[in-house]
């Protein structure tokens, strides 16, 4: 395997290789170049967020500032919605799926550490002559639909379930069944979201 294949494939890799370093930077000038825009040069985010995202669909609108590791390696689905400071650490693939409203200060994180500081410390690689690190990770999936309140972090491994709704400040570090209301740190599943939860079934939030 390529340290990228690892990378990509929850495998310990080196992330100073092949070329790492410089895809993280241009993702990183990409962001900061997005950042720098008003949000009426729509053509300008447009364009950039082309490049920065190449897997991302129609109708998704990014309220910035944003911050990605790679870009290339997270999918967007049509008609997505983050707002202020979205962080996505994509070393794995991260899937957010179609209708997903997404809070403030909200964090996706792919990557893991390993607990030991031995394992953790820099080290020099006797391959490449180069200090560097031991580095894994797994994919985030959010299904469609869903809203992920703001202040919300989900952790490496996660696979939140469409149409769950997590609650603002949540630290989610397992997965979550589909249509579920969940929050806490760590986030747990409160209930099931179910139809006397429509807003047919509450006529007093109507004005007259």
């Amino acid at each position: 395997m390529t340290e990228r294949e690892k990378m990509l494939n929850g495998k310990i890799y080196d992330p100073f290789t092949e070329g790492l370093p410089e895809e993280r930077a241009r993702a990183h000038q990409l962001c900061k170049m997005y950042n720098d825009t008003f949000e009426t040069e729509t053509e300008k985010r447009q364009e950039i967020l082309e490049e920065l995202l190449p897997n991302c669909a129609e109708g998704v609108y990014l309220q910035g500032p944003i911050y990605f590791d790679f870009g290339t390696n997270t999918v967007i689905g049509k008609d997505s919605y983050a707002n202020f400071n979205l962080t996505v650490l994509d070393i794995c693939k991260v899937t957010i799926g179609a209708c997903v409203f997404i809070g403030p200060n909200v964090s996706l994180l792919t990557p893991k550490h390993p607990l030991c500081y031995q394992d953790r410390n820099p080290y020099l690689n006797k391959k490449t002559g180069k200090v560097t690190d031991m580095e894994y990770g797994a994919p985030i999936v959010i299904g469609d639909n869903c809203w992920i309140g703001g202040d919300v972090t989900i952790c490496a491994g996660v696979t939140i379930g469409e149409g769950c709704v997590i609650g603002a400040g949540s630290v989610v570090t397992r997965d979550i069944p589909a249509h579920s209301l969940a929050f806490g740190n760590p986030c747990r599943v409160v209930r099931a979201i179910t139809e006397a939860d429509r807003l047919a079934a509450h006529p007093e939030l109507f004005g007259e």
